[in-house]
């Protein structure tokens, strides 16, 4: 029997690889509970001489939360409505057959070609002439329509696995085209529905250009937009500053931890066809 020889390289890349990652994350914990006055007078990387909630609770206390619940409203309607409708679509693409169905995948795929940042400017004129500017809806509504080309795409290669011999027996016995979709393609899709979910929630969240773009008030503001704003509220306070992006990132990132097997999977459904 062969035995392999041990990939010292790869090991050692990895572990490189591995400090890269978690020296910013345990940097911006340990200065989260640090006095502020201690962050001055010792190294940053070092642990504090005594931990603190403070900078929480400063942060807790400059609007933090309204921030929150604008993301957290923008980013659910964003994704439920790219889910719906990307994934009644990928359903139409990959069981109709019409020249009508081959051209909405085409341009679906256009759709992902095209840069966010060279259409700002119209969807700024457009938003404004809707009368939408300085909403939460002028994040939604562009956000929807730039997260639906890569959600079909994945649904659609997602969907293609399904046997065609599931679909025909249904068929047989009956069954519509809603019911079909309720029945059989809804049960099928979890994966790929988590998938996208995930991956389209980052996005929303993380999003900085459209708040900062589509957006002027403080009421509007979410917390991409509102970690900037607190490198010049919090100039001095620089444990307050990663306090808060502590906070902005532990949701997300519980949300990834969860399904990240499914994240995986679903991206790669169809490829290797």
């Amino acid at each position: 029997m062969r035995t392999r020889n041990p990939n010292v390289l790869g090991g050692v890349l990895g572990f490189a690889w591995l400090l890269v990652i978690m020296v910013p994350i345990y940097y911006i914990v340990i200065t989260s509970i640090r006095p502020r006055e201690d962050y001055f007078s010792s190294n940053p990387l070092s642990l504090p001489s005594e931990f603190t909630l403070e900078p929480f609770r400063y942060v807790l206390e400059n609007d933090f939360l309204r921030y929150f619940t604008n993301s957290v409203i923008v980013t659910v309607v964003t994704v439920v409505a790219v889910v719906v409708s990307s994934l009644m679509a990928s359903y139409v693409i990959v069981r109709s057959r019409t020249r009508m169905a081959r051209f909405s995948q085409r341009l679906f795929l256009m759709g992902i070609a095209i840069p966010l940042q060279a259409t700002i400017i119209p969807i700024y004129y457009l938003i404004v002439q809707l009368g939408l500017y300085d909403t939460l809806w002028a994040l939604i509504l562009p956000s929807v329509a730039f997260a639906i080309p890569i959600t079909v795409l994945i649904l659609t290669n997602f969907l293609r696995d399904v046997p065609k011999e599931l679909y025909e027996s249904m068929t047989v016995d009956g069954a519509s085209d809603m019911q079909m979709f309720r029945r059989l393609v809804l049960p099928l899709a979890k994966p790929a529905i988590v998938t996208v979910g995930i991956y389209d929630a980052l996005q929303v969240w993380n999003g900085f250009l459209f708040p900062l773009v589509l957006t002027q008030s403080s009421e509007m503001r979410v917390l991409p937009l509102s970690l900037w704003a607190y490198q010049g509220e919090f100039t001095t306070n620089i444990p307050a500053v990663l306090a808060a992006v502590m906070l902005s990132a532990l949701p997300i990132l519980v949300l990834y931890i969860a399904g990240r097997r499914q994240l995986i999977s679903g991206l790669t459904a169809g490829f290797s066809k």
